[in-house]
């Protein structure tokens, strides 16, 4: 065992830990959900128990497992044990059919866009912790492991770019991004025929807060509203920052693969919600939902 192995593990450990502390937080909130769910049940004069409704619950969420590369019977067993808190919550048995089979791949659900906007839910979504309030557990995950798992996430995102030469420009040249709410920054660099994740220094950078860059990345967003209303902000080489910008608004949305626009997605649409949430309620700067 070399002597960073320790150190490693330790970190990887803190990283774990954050993972497990976001599961939770996000059952939780199904959770509270599922209870406004009910609620709506009552009053429209719906049966609480909505097999169908769950049968594509299970079979979304072994479509996703399968793109994750997570193993089926994981997905099963995790979504059985939110399906029964539900049922809990909802006053039915928690075993309620359980053992159900799956449906065939169909149409996967999208969340809501006005999910901040329905006065049950933005209560909820006030809770969740905003960007700043997981900064000093990120930064305590070693700077080595973040990279990489940057470095792959642009690999998957940018291969059939790479592929085509469409990044070929890039070539030796270093751009930076800088997630102002979370205090973390990399800098991405085409290396032959490969992208490198460091935190050196960048020829331009790209800055803004974690919210506003997720939904850039998925496409909630435009660039030039972004950069327009101050949200992002480019130094350094404006050019090359420019130049990478174009690219990305050319990317074929549907050569990236569809796990990670999923995730993009729904994690753009939830932490947009969040963030309208705690501004709608005024409590905005002291949530940690500041500009950078």
């Amino acid at each position: 065992m070399t002597a960073a192995a320790p150190v490693a593990l330790a970190g990887l450990r803190r990283a774990i830990d954050l993972v497990d502390g976001g599961s939770l937080a996000l059952l939780a909130l199904r959770g509270r959900l599922a209870s406004a769910a009910g609620r709506c049940k009552q009053a429209v004069g719906r049966p609480m128990h909505d097999r169908a409704r769950e049968l594509r619950v299970h079979g979304r969420a072994q479509r996703i497992a399968g793109h994750l590369g997570l193993p089926g019977d994981t997905a099963r067993a995790a979504i059985a044990l939110a399906v029964a808190d539900a049922r809990r919550r909802q006053g039915l048995p928690a075993d309620l059919d359980q053992g159900a089979a799956a449906p065939a791949a169909g149409t996967m659900a999208a969340m809501p866009i006005s999910l901040s906007s329905a006065p049950p839910v933005r209560p909820l979504l006030r809770r969740l912790p905003p960007p700043a309030r997981l900064a000093p557990l990120l930064r305590a995950v070693p700077a080595a492991a973040r990279h990489h798992v940057i470095e792959r996430a642009c690999r998957q995102v940018l291969a059939a770019s790479m592929a085509r030469g469409d990044l070929d420009f890039m070539q030796g040249r270093r751009l930076g991004v800088e997630v102002t709410d979370l205090g973390l920054r990399w800098v991405v660099e085409r290396d032959s025929d490969r992208l490198r994740v460091d935190g050196g220094t960048a020829e331009a950078s790209v800055r803004g807060t974690a919210t506003d860059l997720l939904l850039l990345a998925a496409r909630l967003e435009d660039a030039d509203t972004l950069f327009f209303q101050r949200r992002l902000v480019l130094t350094g080489d404006v050019e090359l920052g420019l130049t990478v910008r174009n690219l990305l608004d050319r990317l074929p949305w549907e050569s990236v693969p569809l796990a990670v626009r999923i995730g993009l997605n729904r994690g753009a649409r939830l932490a947009r919600a969040a963030r309208d949430a705690h501004r709608a309620g005024g409590d905005a700067p002291a949530r940690g939902y500041d500009r950078g």
